[in-house]
């Protein structure tokens, strides 16, 4: 795929009109003719008065350049100090076979300030733009970076641009390629640059309880995948074991791992204790559990899992036209005990809510009564339908999740996070302009959630015995 980053210019000989305070001003604008001129500079060498030699490390290649010293110093102070410093009018420069092979394109920026740029190509241009001191160069790739992990690439390119961002400490980029994968594991366990993340990616990813994925048996099998395809040091494959949360994998699975799966077989004593632990949350009730263990913990809490046991689909079409209402059901708990039993979700949207607080709530039927207003924003609200002695100990993580497309394809665009106690999502789609049909909230102008509910049991305040 091939960006352009260009800046700031007007079209050739356009009249721009401007208010002065004592008349009108015309501007002539020919600023693309100029930026034409500069490339035809660069192009055909006239006036040159630098050669850039370009040797690629550890080869014989040698790419020349004609420039001109003050268009380099103008753009770079790096160029600056280097061409004061020289002892004739060639330049020699240094750089990796990746760098050596976008340097030309890197020179043509610093005279046309437009650039176009592929996937494979951001972090070799990137790394000219900083060692040169390009720095709206620099600026710009990171953006772009940013804005393309979604696009498609025969290899992956995420995983890579995240391991470039934490080398050179760019905690922006590193973050946004983390919550991409996080937000997207499923995709990603389903694609060859799954097998290419590093080891610590793979345990920080391991760790996280935002990760968007099927199931935990899916993460599980995925995990299995990624040991055998790199065959890491023990210590690695243990950690890696110990970060999956057994007690989201229903007994009936679990009990099929530890036949078929080599892994499992071969790490068994590794595991032994988190395995019997998620065999007795599956057959005790979590209130008998809960006198004895910390509920609490990573093994027993669940991440955004996409299953039907616990949430659903949510598409809403014309989101601007009206308030809906949408009926769902989850499993009451992760735990075996709870398998059979359900509980019912009434979810509410309206484009113009007013708060909670504003507005009054419910009807002798239960049902919710939005209070429509122009100046309102959309709004999502997820209750039970019922109440039941079942849900004592149990509280409900709401998590809802809007899905947009980008170059292409379908991925999570933002994940709001809401408790049981407030019932709304208080920040829900608060930057959002749904009125644009080419909204990025929006696919075919429409709205693509999905409401996921994670039930999390509480530890019983009682002397364990």
């Amino acid at each position: 795929m091939t960006a352009a980053l260009a800046a700031p210019t007007g079209d050739s000989a356009a009249l721009k009109q401007e208010a002065a305070s004592d008349n009108a001003a015309t501007v002539l604008n020919h600023s693309m003719s100029l930026v034409q001129r500069m490339e035809t500079l660069l192009t055909m060498g006239n006036g040159s008065d630098v050669t850039l030699r370009v040797q690629t490390i550890n080869t014989d290649e040698v790419k020349v350049i004609q420039a001109h010293s003050l268009v380099l110093t103008l753009q770079s102070d790096v160029f600056e100090e280097l061409l004061l410093t020289r002892n004739s009018s060639t330049l020699v420069l240094r750089e990796t076979p990746e760098c050596a092979a976008v340097f030309d394109k890197f020179v043509r920026y610093l005279y046309c300030g437009d650039i176009s740029v592929r996937l494979d190509q951001a972090i070799s241009l990137h790394k000219l733009a900083s060692k040169y001191h390009v720095w709206g160069l620099q600026q710009g790739l990171t953006q772009y970076m940013t804005q393309h992990l979604s696009s498609d690439s025969p290899t992956g390119h995420v995983v890579g641009w995240y391991n470039y961002a934490l080398q050179i400490g760019d905690m922006t980029l590193r973050d946004s390629c983390l919550q991409y994968l996080s937000w997207n594991l499923s995709s990603v366990l389903q694609s060859g640059e799954w097998g290419s993340i590093s080891e610590d990616l793979l345990l920080s990813l391991l760790q996280r309880s935002d990760l968007i994925l099927q199931s935990e048996l899916e993460l599980y099998e995925a995990l299995e995948g990624w040991i055998n395809q790199n065959q890491p040091v023990s210590t690695t494959v243990e950690t890696a074991l110990r970060a999956v949360r057994y007690g989201m994998i229903p007994p009936q699975h679990l009990f099929r791992l530890q036949k078929q799966s080599a892994l499992m077989q071969k790490y068994y004593e590794t595991i032994r204790d988190l395995l019997y632990l998620a065999f007795q949350f599956h057959s005790a009730s979590p209130i008998q559990l809960a006198k004895y263990f910390d509920v609490n913990c990573s093994i027993f809490t669940p991440r955004n899992y996409l299953s039907s046991s616990w949430g659903s689909p949510w598409v809403i079409n014309s989101p601007t036209r009206d308030d809906r209402s949408f009926s769902f059901q989850t499993q009451l708990g992760p735990s075996g005990h709870d398998s059979s039993k359900r509980v019912t979700w009434n979810a509410l949207f309206s484009p113009r809510w007013l708060p909670l607080s504003a507005r009054s709530t419910y009807t002798e039927l239960g049902a919710m009564q939005p209070t429509r207003t122009d100046g309102g924003r959309p709004r999502i609200i997820v209750t039970p339908a019922t109440s039941s002695p079942d849900f004592a100990g149990v509280s409900f993580q709401k998590t809802v999740i809007v899905m947009a497309r980008q170059q292409g394809k379908v991925v999570v665009r933002h994940v709001y996070n809401f408790h049981q106690s407030t019932e709304e999502a208080g920040d829900f789609l608060m930057d959002a302009d749904l009125q644009r049909r080419a909204s990025e909230y929006l696919i075919d102008s429409s709205l693509y959630l999905h409401i996921v509910v994670k039930p999390l049991y509480h530890t019983l305040l009682v002397a364990r015995k």
